[in-house]
């Protein structure tokens, strides 16, 4: 009976490299998720400090307090 053993083997190998793919694509898919989530969060934070170096510049241009009250509003 040395064949049924062999084929068990062979069965046992196909469902390993099938987990191993899984294991892969699932790896594949976090890094993935990881890498868009940090390139979002650090557009988001550029943009809030881009943001408020503009108002700080608009603050420095124009010292009135008309614009200060509608810089500051709406945070």
């Amino acid at each position: 009976n040395g064949t049924g053993t062999a084929a068990a083997e062979a069965a046992g190998d196909e469902r390993s490299l099938y987990i191993m793919r899984v294991v892969q694509i699932a790896v594949m898919c976090v890094l993935a998720l990881t890498v868009v989530f940090g390139i979002f969060f650090l557009g988001c934070n550029l943009l809030i400090k881009s943001e408020g170096m503009i108002n700080f510049l608009v603050k420095d241009r124009r010292p009135s307090k008309e614009v200060e009250t509608v810089v500051v509003g709406p945070y």
